[in-house]
């Protein structure tokens, strides 16, 4: 079969973890008679250092025409002035609402050779494997009206919590979808003692839960969520929850595997091009030294492979490799070993 892929590698470590992650894509395609040809594009703040944009249009048409999209990360120091016109992060966003993708899907599994590298005790991540579902294009970071004026005298900033019925019905759609080929259970997160979006949230997820009788539907109020994916993070299975909500409850997801490093996502829509990307940010403090962990992006890859392009043997593969290897004890900096980013990503190869 025959894919295109974009490749944004984007900044810092970026272009270093996408590198590797073609290579094991190169090896599949390889194996499995596959043919894989890639685009690779700017995007981020090394975007707007050559074009004075961090999404251009050229960028954006590539990746809608495109089967699926890579991206490495954004961002960094050099951009962080939040005065600036333009910013990494907001390249990212467009990319999300052009390419319709509205729901982002984080595995987190504990790995059990990895327990030792989490913050939590090993007999609270035994049995962890949660599949978060966020909401990728709605709520605070899309609602209208936002921005900053002066009123009686005073500085304000605004920012609007949004949400459609449509929004929140997909998303949910998808949350029940999956948990049907996991333990069969969904946790839906909001803050509806507070929030009217939320009570539309809850709702909805209510309505989604008769309709699936086989499910069982959890309403979980989002700092009631946060405690628990600490005290007791086996007890979920699918999560769902809205943009901001799951941006948070991810990253402290992402302690439970020992590092950010080794976790991928997968940005789905309706239809057209899915975006893949590690969830780890751009480190800066370590790019250019090849000691990043390629894992979140190599598992982004096999996501891609998934859900884009239904390649679940595929998938699988890279999949049980990457598993092998940290059996095996390979590791990389970030999980207290001394293997390079390309060390790693050879002894992945090597077990595919």
């Amino acid at each position: 079969m025959n894919f295109k892929i974009t490749l944004l590698p984007g900044d810092g470590i970026g272009p270093e973890v996408v590198a590797e992650a073609v290579r094991v894509l190169d090896a599949i395609a390889s194996k499995h008679g596959h043919s894989f040809k890639f685009t690779e594009r700017l995007m981020g703040g090394c975007s707007i250092d050559k074009f004075g944009s961090s999404l251009t249009d050229e960028t954006l048409a590539d990746c809608k025409s495109a089967d699926a999209v890579l991206l490495g990360a954004v961002g960094g120091p050099k951009w962080d002035d939040p005065s600036a016109k333009d910013r990494p992060e907001r390249g990212l966003l467009a990319l999300r609402k052009g390419l319709g993708v509205f729901a982002n899907l984080r595995p987190v599994k504990a790995h059990s050779a990895l327990m030792e590298w989490s913050p939590l005790k090993p007999e609270k991540l035994k049995g962890v494997d949660i599949m978060v579902v966020r909401e990728l294009t709605g709520g605070l970071y899309f609602g209208w009206p936002k921005g900053r004026d002066v009123k009686d005298g005073r500085e304000r900033a605004v920012d609007t919590l949004e949400y459609y019925d449509y929004e929140v019905k997909r998303v949910m759609e998808l949350a029940f979808k999956l948990a049907k080929g996991r333990k069969k259970k969904v946790a839906s997160v909001d803050k509806a003692n507070v929030l009217e979006s939320s009570r539309l949230w809850r709702q909805i997820a209510a309505q989604t839960g008769k309709e699936n009788p086989g499910i069982e539907l959890e309403h979980v109020l989002v700092d009631t969520a946060s405690m628990k994916l600490i005290t007791s993070p086996a007890s979920f299975d699918v999560v769902v929850t809205e943009n901001m909500f799951g941006d948070i409850l991810t990253d402290e997801a992402s302690v439970l595997a020992g590092s950010m490093g080794m976790l991928p996502s997968a940005s789905l829509g309706e239809s057209g091009a899915g975006l893949f990307e590690p969830v780890h940010g751009s480190a800066p403090d370590i790019a250019g030294r090849g000691i990043a962990n390629p894992i979140g992006a190599i598992l982004s890859s096999a996501m891609m492979l998934r859900h884009s392009f239904k390649l679940e043997a595929e998938a699988a593969s890279i999949e049980k490799a990457v598993d092998d290897v940290i059996t095996s004890g390979a590791r990389t900096a970030d999980i207290g070993g001394k293997l390079t980013t390309r060390q790693m990503t050879d002894e992945i190869i090597k077990r595919m």
